[in-house]
C-alpha cells in the first residue's frame, strides 16, 4: 500500500483494486456515467485522482456503497489485502417487514396499483 504523502490514484484503478468492480473497464464506465461522488462532488473522468481520506458513494448491484479512503493500493490482491484500503460507512439495508408476499398477493398488489379498469 502506497503511504507516501500527496500520493494520488486514478479513480477506476482504486475500485478495481478494493475489489468493488470485476474489471477496470467496468469501474471506469461507472465513473464515466457520472455515477461516483467524491466528498460528495459528482465526477465523471475515470482519471480523477482520488487520496487517503476522500469520501466515495456509488451505486453496487441494488446498493448504495458510502466508503472512506483508508489507504491506496499498489496492486489488485486478495479480498483481506482490498479491504484494508478502506472504511465502509454504508448504511444497513432496510429489514424486511412480515413475510415474503405469495403470487397471490403480488397480483393483488400489481391490480391495486394499476387502479381502476374501465
Amino acid at each position: 500500500m502506497s503511504d507516501a504523502p500527496g500520493a494520488r490514484l486514478r479513480i477506476d484503478k482504486w475500485l478495481w483494486q478494493a475489489r468493488f468492480f470485476k474489471t477496470r473497464s467496468l469501474a471506469a464506465r461507472t465513473v464515466g456515467e457520472g455515477r461516483v461522488r467524491v466528498n460528495g462532488e459528482r465526477v465523471t473522468k475515470a482519471s480523477h485522482g482520488i487520496a487517503p481520506g476522500d469520501s466515495l458513494t456509488f451505486p453496487q448491484g441494488n446498493r448504495i456503497r458510502v466508503v472512506e479512503i483508508a489507504a491506496l493500493g499498489t496492486r489488485r490482491g486478495p479480498a483481506a489485502e482490498a479491504q484494508a484500503l478502506y472504511l465502509d460507512h454504508t448504511p444497513p439495508p432496510v429489514p424486511r417487514v412480515g413475510p415474503r408476499p405469495t403470487g397471490r398477493d403480488r397480483r393483488r398488489l400489481d391490480a391495486e396499483r394499476a387502479g381502476p379498469e374501465d
